[in-house]
């Protein structure tokens, strides 16, 4: 199989948190391993290294999320939303090697395959409010 790109990377970490969601019962190497085998994707340095990222540090990543959600719980939001905003609110929090504006970018793309236009603003506001806290707090 080819190398993934970077976008077919990150649907496929949506993919995993999605997944997540459902599967409560399994750990999240367990789904992972049966996901790799069942989605014949590779075992991919980005897809493992942001998919476990995003779960390790998914309180911070939450807390974050409902700071700028203008009163949503993170509960509230659809599944795909959600995974959506941490896989974006990681790479902008703690991976330094992906700018914030493309990080959101690419979000948004996600939000319009996957997603209903009716969120498209609020994730893109939000976004943009933690990669500009992110950028005053000098990360």
């Amino acid at each position: 199989m080819a190398k993934l790109t970077r976008r077919e990377a990150r649907e496929i970490v949506v993919g995993l948190l999605f997944e997540m969601e459902f599967q409560t019962d399994v750990t999240p190497e367990a789904m992972y391993s049966l996901a790799m085998e069942s989605r014949e994707f590779p075992d991919d340095t980005f897809v493992r290294g942001t998919f476990f990222g995003v779960l390790s540090h998914l309180n911070e990543i939450d807390e974050t999320i409902g700071r700028f959600s203008s009163g949503w719980k993170t509960g509230n939001l659809s599944r795909v939303t959600r995974a959506i905003l941490r896989l974006s609110v990681y790479e902008i929090l703690f991976s330094p090697d992906v700018p914030a504006k493309v990080s959101i970018n690419e979000a948004m793309e996600l939000i319009k395959k996957y997603d209903e236009d009716k969120v498209f603003s609020f994730v893109n506001g939000v976004l943009n409010s933690v990669m500009k806290e992110n950028e005053a707090h000098g990360s």
